[in-house]
């Protein structure tokens, strides 16, 4: 670019990419650190704090255009958009899904055993009368998965996730298809 145009074109850009870039990686920095993941996110940080220190540079040498403020703010969106974006698709750790359905469940039991997927049930009672509670703990990608058996088998039931930081001493699912049973350990989230 032109010395001319620099200034007025190449800084905002500048700008906007590298705050895209350290925001996108701070959010996954977050993301490995409640994962638990101590080794990847100091490595990440580091990274992040350098093209942070590349924008920051950037503004501060030219206080003097707006449109420098404009790219600073627009980059912390876009990077906070797509670091979500990243976070989704990674999809790391596991979940907990707790299922309530006032309809007999060993179909739906059953229908998730056979695709591999641990699970407990109980006998409860809800405000309307007796209910069955499944629960299950699943790789956090599997989750549509177990949410479009759950979907066909018990339409009207009652479903929900949370976080799992550590489980140990049961069955859990790997992969589609592949299985652990995890007796006498710890098997923190990935």
């Amino acid at each position: 670019m032109g010395g001319e145009l620099w200034p007025l074109v190449g800084v905002p850009l500048l700008i906007l990419l590298a705050r895209m870039i350290d925001v996108t990686l701070g959010t996954v920095r977050i993301i490995f650190v409640s994962r638990g993941l101590r080794r990847v996110a100091p490595l990440v940080g580091f990274v992040e704090i350098l093209v942070w220190l590349l924008a920051i540079t950037q503004v501060m040498q030219h206080l003097d255009r707006p449109l420098n403020y404009v790219a600073y703010a627009a980059g912390f969106a876009l990077g906070t958009w797509l670091g979500i974006v990243i976070e989704q698709r990674l999809a790391l750790g596991l979940l907990s899904v707790r299922i309530i359905t006032e309809d007999d469940a060993e179909d739906l039991m059953n229908d998730l055993g056979e695709h591999r997927f641990g699970v407990t049930t109980f006998a409860a009672r809800g405000l309307r009368g007796n209910v069955r509670l499944l629960f299950t703990i699943i790789p956090r990608n599997q989750l549509e998965h177990v949410m479009d058996i759950v979907r066909h088998r018990h339409p009207s039931a009652f479903v929900a996730v949370s976080d799992v930081r550590e489980a140990s001493e049961g069955y859990l699912p790997l992969r589609q298809g592949l299985g652990q049973r995890v007796v006498g350990g710890l098997r923190k989230s990935k």
